[in-house]
């Protein structure tokens, strides 16, 4: 504000010189101006032009005594007295006055150069004479009957000095100073006025933060927002998008989000409503990621400057949740059976103790044929591998605490070991447990049926309940999070089964549903899901000695089938 403020009160300082200057020298000019036309008035006077004539033609030099009270020094004393003049001096062709303000210098030759005037030229000058500086005009006497302005064939017979005192000239000088003074004031007045309100719309639309810190603000926001994995997108107070880093724009799978609303970009209404709200959003699952929002309304000074979305990638986190939940079920099946191991052990060492050999040599035999504990799963022998074996059987134990009957489809068979174990327990533990929800929100009986078929290296899983169905409206697998009203709360929370179909399809694989179910009593939804090259080769001896086993799953591998 002050350097707009020196640099408007340098302009405006010149520009007030300039004018005064200007000011001044059309002052001048009109003085010059004036004392020329009085100067040429008198000189073409027939009187004074008579008069002059006859005294130049006279050899000799005019006594001031005759001169005092001659017609000529009367003209003069008139003319001054009219228009203001400081004097009016008429000469002969020798420079002799014939008329001056003073009477005692009548008969006197002037003090001022004379001869470029006889020569015929009017002369305009400021000059130093015996009244002191004046602006004066010197105007050349022809001889009667002379006509033009420099006739050819005549000479001057003498000369009319006019002069106007510097006093009368810049009479006008104050009032044209005062009024470029006071233009210049209210030039300087304004300037300062508009710098003021300049100042303070600048203040408010930065916050009071000067340019240094502008500066510093943007490299360390440049900075911190190119430096974090998290998304960040600031909103103003009209909800309009104004910064939006890459994180967020690769998240959200946005292109030029500047400038938009969150509405017009299309975000999941979860989304939305953290951000209208200034809270928290749950999982939300944004195209193949799931997504956790949280809004911070931003205030500086008092004033509401807008909302900052972080944007937080939980997709990997969700997935190792699934897998920790079902590593958690075998270690509860784990534990089951060490306790039933451990009863056994106790048996057969109290059978030792009693001195009953025989009966406890037979016991251990009767254990020995009957293998590891027994999981409350039918049909589970079905499954040779023996780490599916235990997920199944782990998910059976924790079904069963909750009065639900957990079996293995007659029709499955598997020979093939299992090769990546993560995401089939995965995406089995979250249709399981999806299964077994469904069948307690169901009547009696309650049950989950589990299919488990090889293909080749593709493992293929079919996952029945006995609950009520999936309603026709719910799409389980929407790309983007759902409202409330829509997530089939009895199947998940909306997030389990995006996950599972995308770490399916990280494969190559697919989950889809198969039938919604509900037409029946105790048919509910039945969901497939196809898992590629993750299953070894079946070893030797279970091979088919017919070979090659049919791809019996040739009209299973469209999902839509």
């Amino acid at each position: 504000m002050l350097v707009q403020l020196a640099t408007v009160a340098v302009v405006v300082a010149a520009c007030v010189l300039v004018f005064v200057l200007l000011g001044i020298q059309q002052l001048r000019a009109a003085a010059e101006t004036s004392a020329l036309n009085i100067a040429r008035t008198v000189a073409v006077d027939p009187q004074v032009r008579a008069a002059v004539a006859e005294i130049s033609a006279d050899p000799g030099t005019p006594r001031g005594a005759d001169l005092r009270d001659a017609p000529l020094q009367d003209l003069a004393a008139d003319v001054t007295a009219r228009t203001g003049t400081l004097f009016v001096v008429i000469t002969d062709d020798h420079g002799i006055r014939l008329a001056h303000p003073d009477p005692a210098l009548l008969g006197q030759p002037v003090s001022t150069d004379f001869r470029e005037v006889l020569a015929g030229n009017e002369v305009v000058t400021w000059q130093q004479g015996t009244l002191g500086v004046s602006a004066r005009a010197k105007v050349p006497i022809w001889p009667p009957g002379a006509e033009g302005v420099r006739p050819a064939n005549a000479s001057p017979v003498g000369e009319v000095s006019v002069g106007f005192e510097p006093a009368s000239v810049f009479d006008d000088l104050p009032a044209l100073l005062g009024g470029v003074a006071a233009a210049a004031g209210a030039g300087v007045l304004l300037a300062a006025v508009a710098g003021i309100m300049l100042r303070r719309r600048w203040e408010r639309l930065t916050l009071g933060l000067q340019p240094e810190e502008l500066v510093a603000l943007v490299q360390n926001q440049a900075a911190v927002l190119d430096g974090v994995g998290d998304g960040v997108v600031a909103l103003d107070d009209d909800g309009v998008v104004r910064l939006c880093n890459e994180a967020a724009r690769r998240m959200l799978g946005l292109e030029e989000p500047t400038g938009a609303t969150l509405e017009q970009l299309g975000i999941a209404p979860a989304i939305l409503a953290a951000a209208r709200d200034g809270t928290a959003s749950e999982g939300v699952v944004v195209g193949e990621r799931v997504l956790y929002a949280d809004a911070q309304p931003v205030r500086r000074g008092g004033r509401d400057l807008g909302i900052v979305l972080i944007i937080r990638d939980r997709t990997d986190v969700a997935a190792l949740s699934e897998r920790l939940d079902t590593v958690r079920a075998m270690t509860g099946a784990l534990r089951v059976q060490r306790h039933e191991f451990a009863n056994r052990l106790h048996v057969a060492v109290g059978m030792l103790d009693a001195d009953r050999p025989g009966e406890a040599r037979e016991f251990l035999g009767e254990q020995l044929h009957r293998g590891p504990v027994d999981y409350p799963v039918e049909n589970i022998d079905r499954i040779g591998d023996s780490l599916l074996h235990a997920l199944i059987g782990a998910h059976g134990l924790e079904a069963g605490e909750r009065g639900v009957r957990v079996s293995v489809d007659p029709d499955s068979l598997l020979l093939a070991p299992l090769i990546e174990v993560e995401d089939v327990a995965a995406v089995l533990g979250n249709l399981v447990d999806n299964a077994v929800r469904a069948a307690v929100e169901g009547a009696p009986p309650r049950h989950v049926q589990i299919g488990c078929f090889g293909d080749g290296h593709d493992l293929v899983l079919t996952v029945a309940d006995s609950g009520a169905g999936v309603a026709a409206d719910i799409d389980l697998f929407s790309r983007g999070r759902r409202d409330a009203a829509d997530i089939d709360r009895v199947h998940g929370l909306g997030v389990g089964l995006p996950l599972s179909r995308e770490l399916a399809r990280r494969r190559g694989g697919e989950v889809w549903l198969i039938a919604a179910g509900g037409t029946a009593p105790h048919t509910g939804a039945v969901f497939g899901a196809r898992l590629h090259g993750v299953l070894g080769d079946v070893p030797a001896e279970d091979s088919p000695e017919s070979g090659p086993a049919p791809d019996v799953f040739a009209d299973r591998r469209d999902p839509t089938s």
